[in-house]
C-alpha cells in the first residue's frame, strides 16, 4: 500500500486520507490554527479525507472545556456557529475536502456535562453527521493519574455512520475503540472505513493503542483511520501518538513518527470487498444469546 506524497486523480472507489497528528494544549486559537495548518499540509499530498484527534481544539481543564462547548447543529447552517464549529466549516470549505474532528465539546442539556463529539464536515462547510461518545473513560492507568470522563461529559447512545465522498465511514471516538460491539454495529449500517479520533494515554498507548485498532480492522475488515494526540499537555497529561492508517486484513499501512505531523494513504473499497470475500466473517457472525 503505497504512501501518497502528491496529489494525484482519483479513481472511483479510492481516496486519499490524512490522519492528522497534534500536542493539543488549552489555548483554543492556537490549538485551531495548528489543526488548520496541517489540514493545509495534508490537502497538499493529495488528502481529500482528514481526520483530526479528540480533544483537537482544547486540552485543558474540565471548568474551561465546559465553557466553550457549542451548540452543532447539521446542515449548511452556519448563522449561530461557536469558534470551533465556524472553524471546522471554514477550514473544510477552504481546503475542499471531507473533514472528521474530535471529540469536541458539544453543549448537552446538562451544562456541567457537554458531549465529547466527533463532528464529518463536508467541502462545503456543510455538518453531515455528529457522533456523541458513548464510552467515557473512568479509570487509574497507573500513571499518576485519575481519569473520570463520565463526570464532566454525557454520554451518546446512538451508532453514527456518514458518507465521506461516497465512503461509507462509520463514527467513534477514542475509549469505544475497546468495545467492539460498537464497530459491529456500524459496519452493519454499511461502514466500510472506521474513525478513531483518540487522546490515548501514554500508558495505556504503549500496550494497546496498535493491538486494539488492528483488532477492529480485522474482525470488521474495515479500514480504520485514527488520528491521535501525541507528547506532553497541561495539567501532567502525556499522550502515545503514533496516528495511523490500518487496512481491513490489519496491516498499518501509514503511520505518523512521534511528533505533530499528518500520515497519508490511499484507501480503496476494492481492499475491502477482497478481504471480506476471501475470508467472510462478517457473513459467518452469529449473535450468541444468553
Amino acid at each position: 500500500m503505497p504512501f501518497v506524497t502528491s496529489s494525484e486523480t482519483q479513481t472511483p472507489g479510492e481516496w486519499t486520507v490524512a490522519v492528522v497528528q497534534l500536542e493539543s494544549q488549552d489555548r483554543l486559537e492556537e490549538n485551531l490554527e495548528r489543526a488548520a495548518d496541517l489540514v493545509a499540509r495534508a490537502r497538499r499530498l493529495g488528502a481529500e479525507i482528514a481526520i483530526l484527534p479528540e480533544n483537537f481544539a482544547f486540552m485543558g481543564a474540565e471548568e474551561d472545556r465546559r465553557a466553550i462547548a457549542e451548540v452543532v447543529s447539521v446542515g449548511p447552517g452556519g448563522q449561530a456557529d461557536g469558534p470551533i464549529v465556524r472553524a471546522l466549516r471554514e477550514l473544510a470549505r477552504r481546503e475542499r475536502l471531507h473533514l472528521v474532528a474530535g471529540g469536541m465539546p458539544e453543549a448537552s442539556g446538562d451544562p456541567r456535562r457537554p458531549f465529547n463529539t466527533s463532528v464529518a464536515v463536508g467541502p462545503d462547510g456543510s455538518v453531515l453527521a455528529v457522533y456523541r461518545k458513548i464510552h467515557l473513560f473512568d479509570v487509574d492507568v497507573g500513571d499518576g493519574q485519575s481519569y473520570r470522563e463520565s463526570s464532566s461529559t454525557t454520554a451518546g447512545d446512538g451508532a453514527v455512520t456518514v458518507e465521506l465522498g461516497g465512503l461509507v465511514t462509520g463514527l467513534s471516538v477514542c475509549y469505544d475503540v475497546r468495545f467492539g460491539a460498537l464497530y459491529q454495529a456500524l459496519v452493519d449500517r454499511g461502514a466500510e472505513a472506521l474513525t478513531v479520533p483518540a487522546a490515548f494515554t501514554l500508558m495505556t498507548g504503549k500496550d494497546h493503542w496498535h493491538v486494539l485498532l488492528r483488532a477492529r480492522a480485522i474482525e470488521c475488515q474495515s479500514w480504520v483511520l485514527a488520528a491521535a494526540q501525541c507528547g506532553a499537555h497541561p495539567r501532567g497529561r502525556r499522550t502515545y501518538g503514533k496516528s495511523c492508517i490500518v487496512d481491513p486484513w490489519g496491516d498499518v499501512v501509514a503511520q505518523a513518527s512521534d511528533g505533530p505531523g499528518v500520515a497519508v494513504g490511499r484507501v480503496e473499497r476494492a481492499r475491502v470487498d477482497a478481504v471480506r470475500k476471501s475470508l467472510p466473517s462478517l457473513r459467518h457472525r452469529r449473535v450468541i444469546g444468553g
